[in-house]
C-alpha cells in the first residue's frame, strides 16, 4: 500500500481485461515517470473488474461485488481490491470513526508505520497536528527507533502503532517510550497479531534465521508470537488496556458488507492521571 512495485506497469496490463485496455494504457501513459501517482491511478484501475454493491471498504469508499483473497492460507473477501486495506484495517478505520475524536478534536498524534490509507486522510486534516514515524519508511515525517523516541515526556494526545511490536526485539522498552511521550488522559492504539491458542508469548533471541523466523513465529521479520498475555504485557508499561469488540456491536448487515471480524479486538491503551 505505500509504494508502487518496480513493475508496476506490467501488473497493472495484466489485471485489466483487454477489451478496456486501450483506454487505460491512454490514462495512465503520461504518469509513467511519476511512481505515487501511478501507482494510485494504478490502485484504481486495478479495482474496476469487481466494482459491485455487495461489499463496501469504509476506507476508500469503493462498493464492490467481491474483495479479493489474502494470506499465508488465503481469506475470501480478505483485501480491498483498491486500496489494499485488510479486515483489520477496515475495522480501526470504523473504531476511528465511530469511537473516538480522532477527525474532529484538536489533536497531537503520534503514528508509527503509518499505514498508507490513513496517512492519506489523517494528514489533511486541520484538526491534527500529525507526525508519522518509522525506521525507514518513506512515509515517515521522522526516522527513530521505537525504543528510543526524541520527544519529551508527555507530547502527544494519540498515539497508533499497529502490528510494529511484533518485530521489535525489546517490545518493552517501546510500549514504555509509547506510555512516556504519551500525555496524561492520552490514548493509544496498540495493535499487534496474536495467537488466542496460546497462553503466553513465545519468543527465543536464538531464532534469527529467517527460514527459522517463519517457521516459529509465522514471518521472516517477526521475532515473537504473541498470546494471551499480550494485554499484560501492555500493561506492564503503565497502560490501562481496554479490548474493545467493536464488530460485536456492528449489526451483522454491515459486518457482512465491509468484510470485518466479529471477534477481533481494538486494544485501547489510556494512560491515566498520575494522583497528586
Amino acid at each position: 500500500m505505500c509504494s508502487p512495485p518496480a513493475n508496476w506497469f506490467g501488473e497493472l496490463k495484466r489485471s485489466v481485461p483487454t477489451a478496456k485496455w486501450g483506454v487505460a494504457a491512454w490514462a495512465i501513459g503520461p504518469l509513467r515517470r511519476s511512481r505515487p501517482t501511478a501507482w494510485y491511478v494504478w490502485l484504481w484501475l486495478r479495482s474496476l473488474p469487481y466494482i459491485g454493491k455487495r461489499f463496501v471498504c469504509p476506507c476508500c469508499g469503493g462498493r464492490f461485488r467481491k474483495f479479493l483473497a489474502y494470506g499465508v492460507r488465503p481469506r475470501p473477501n480478505a483485501r480491498c481490491p483498491r486500496c489494499g486495506t485488510r479486515e483489520r484495517h477496515r475495522l480501526l478505520w470504523l473504531y476511528l470513526k465511530q469511537e473516538t475524536g480522532l477527525f474532529s478534536e484538536s489533536l497531537s498524534v503520534l503514528h508509527f508505520a503509518p499505514e498508507f490509507i490513513y496517512y492519506r486522510a489523517l494528514r489533511s486534516l486541520p484538526n491534527l497536528f500529525y507526525v508519522t514515524a518509522d525506521i525507514d519508511s518513506p512515509l515517515a515525517s521522522v526516522a527513530l527507533d521505537i525504543t528510543h523516541c526524541p520527544f519529551g515526556d508527555e507530547t502527544f494526545d494519540v498515539i497508533l502503532c499497529s502490528h510494529v511490536l511484533e518485530h521489535v526485539p525489546d517490545d518493552q522498552a517501546a510500549t514504555r517510550e509509547m506510555y512516556r511521550v504519551l500525555k496524561p488522559d492520552g490514548w493509544a492504539i496498540i495493535h499487534s497479531p496474536v495467537d488466542r491458542s496460546r497462553a503466553e508469548t513465545f519468543e527465543d533471541p536464538t531464532v534469527v534465521s529467517a527460514k527459522e523466523r517463519e517457521r516459529y513465529f509465522g514471518q521472516v521479520d517477526h521475532v515473537r508470537v504473541y498470546g494471551r498475555d499480550y494485554v499484560g504485557r501492555l500493561e506492564r508499561a503503565g497502560f490501562t488496556v481496554r479490548a474493545d469488540y467493536l464488530g460485536r456491536r456492528l449489526p451483522r448487515v454491515l459486518r457482512t458488507s465491509y468484510a470485518v471480524k466479529k471477534n477481533s479486538p481494538v486494544y485501547l491503551c489510556l494512560k491515566r492521571p498520575t494522583s497528586g
